[in-house]
């Protein structure tokens, strides 16, 4: 997965409570498992005006004019903003995969639902919890002037507003090792990738049958 260190982006602001992962990618669009193709269809029902459906053109697709993402001054935004419980609902990983697809590279919020934090951290995406008041302070700042901009510096682990006034965060060790180095759970698999294959060479001769190809007969 791509890397996540220092971030200077524009900021999109949500401002609900409870936002569901299938309001963040609905049910229809989870038949595919492969993780890009997905940004078109981010939060699609609040998004559109007509009824999406996998594989639809979504270039000609009535947009709600009303919402954040067909706003000119929040294209292109990089961070979005949310409220308390972001992510909540079913396990999906497509909500972190159309997050990611779309362009978001971090979220902000005063609390994520458990296992939307988790995927987003394996999917190179980092959540950033901060305190209620100061997640009110930016949303009132990115209502006030557009093209608001923040900066996430994962390593010393602070957002930094454009007038220098920086916030710190809290982030376990693990997790930011991963994100610092882009490793997903493959990568951090492939990092033993020596010692895997000489357990293997060691192995073999001594159970062979586990390293045999099964052939299966047509009945």
């Amino acid at each position: 997965m791509q890397a996540f260190t220092l971030l200077t982006g524009l900021v999109a602001p949500l401002d609900r409570a409870n936002v569901d992962t299938d309001a963040i990618i609905p049910k229809q669009f989870l038949k595919s498992i492969y993780r890009t193709g997905f940004g078109p269809n981010l939060f699609d029902e609040w998004r559109y005006l007509d009824y999406g459906e996998p594989g639809q053109d979504c270039r000609h697709r009535p947009l709600n004019p009303e919402f954040f993402l067909n706003q000119a001054r929040y294209q292109n935004a990089q961070i979005l903003l949310a409220q308390h419980n972001f992510g909540c609902g079913s396990s999906r990983e497509h909500a972190p995969w159309a997050l990611l697809d779309y362009g978001f590279r971090a979220l902000i919020a005063p609390s994520f639902a458990d296992i939307f934090y988790n995927n987003c951290c394996k999917n190179g995406i980092l959540p950033i919890v901060l305190p209620e008041e100061t997640v009110d302070t930016l949303f009132k700042a990115v209502a006030a002037t557009p093209g608001y901009q923040l900066t996430v510096d994962l390593a010393k682990q602070t957002v930094t507003t454009p007038s220098g006034a920086a916030f710190n965060f809290t982030l376990d060790a693990f997790r930011k090792n991963c994100l610092l180095n882009g490793l997903d759970d493959i990568g951090l698999t492939l990092q033993y990738a020596n010692e895997i294959k000489a357990y293997e060479a060691r192995r073999k001769p001594e159970a062979p049958w586990l390293f045999s190809t099964i052939t299966h007969n047509p009945v």
